[in-house]
């Protein structure tokens, strides 16, 4: 049952930009995520999927036949992936059916599935105080693909890193002939070399994106509409709607007017 939802506006509505998007400071060991929040978009929902059987398995079939279409054979094609820890998967749903996942994956005593291929690059982030997560198992339905969807999708999960679990910087191994859009829509940049993820059985490279840039980034668009820029920072959620949903996230009351 979803009792929460937060129903998405026109994008051309205006926006608070002064509008405080942290909560009040809190301890790792106190964080309690509301697993009840919906996104309602035109046509599809955006929700927390960890720990909702029947969604995580829509999540891995929806997985394994998109990346399988594309030649690549997931982990979840051969046997069930149990969640690691600090791993948040997102469903983007249209009805009863999962058309849209990605996990969010923050560093834990076991690390990011990243460091398999790519420690040293992470360390170097590690060493200088960043706090890092990664985004993963990133599907799509062919039937689904719109930027609003994935817009809103990236804003839930940028909300989950930067704002409920304080990461800084965002990791993302993609195939190398897509990591031009990571770069131009979301601001990634290549800071790994060439490898094959074993995972998939596939070339990657090691995407990294600080997270205060992407927060720079939907500031300047939410503040500056009439700006040319191609990127998927005009489909994401506004900064002023952030407090918004991480009030939802983390069952807390609303500020009094």
């Amino acid at each position: 049952m979803i009792d929460e939802t937060i129903h998405l506006e026109s994008r051309a509505r205006s926006t608070s930009i002064g509008e405080s998007a942290h909560p009040a400071q809190r301890s790792e060991e106190a964080l309690s995520i509301s697993r009840n929040l919906a996104i309602i978009g035109d046509g599809y929902h955006v929700r927390l999927a960890t720990g909702i059987t029947h969604l995580e398995t829509q999540i891995s079939q929806l997985v394994s036949r998109m990346y399988g279409s594309r030649g690549l054979t997931p982990a979840e094609a051969t046997t069930p992936v149990p969640p690691r820890p600090g791993q948040t998967s997102l469903a983007a749903c249209s009805g009863d059916r999962v058309v849209g996942t990605l996990t969010v994956g923050v560093d834990s005593g076991d690390g990011l599935l990243a460091d398999t291929l790519y420690r040293q690059q992470i360390d170097e982030v590690r060493e200088t105080g960043g706090r890092v997560c990664e985004v993963t198992r990133l599907a799509m339905d062919s039937t689904a693909r719109s930027s609003d969807l994935m817009g809103t999708l990236f804003s839930l999960g940028f909300i989950l890193a930067r704002h409920v679990h304080r990461m800084t910087d965002m990791f993302i191994e993609v195939h190398p002939r897509h990591a031009g859009y990571y770069q131009k829509m979301l601001g990634y940049r290549v800071s790994g070399p060439l490898l094959i993820c074993p995972r998939v059985q596939a070339p990657a490279v090691l995407m990294h994106l600080p997270l205060d840039h992407a927060e720079m980034r939907l500031r300047h668009l939410a503040a500056s509409p009439e700006a040319r820029e191609r990127s998927l920072y005009r489909q994401v959620l506004q900064p002023g709607e952030h407090a918004r949903i991480i009030r939802e996230l983390l069952l807390q009351p609303a500020a009094a007017a």
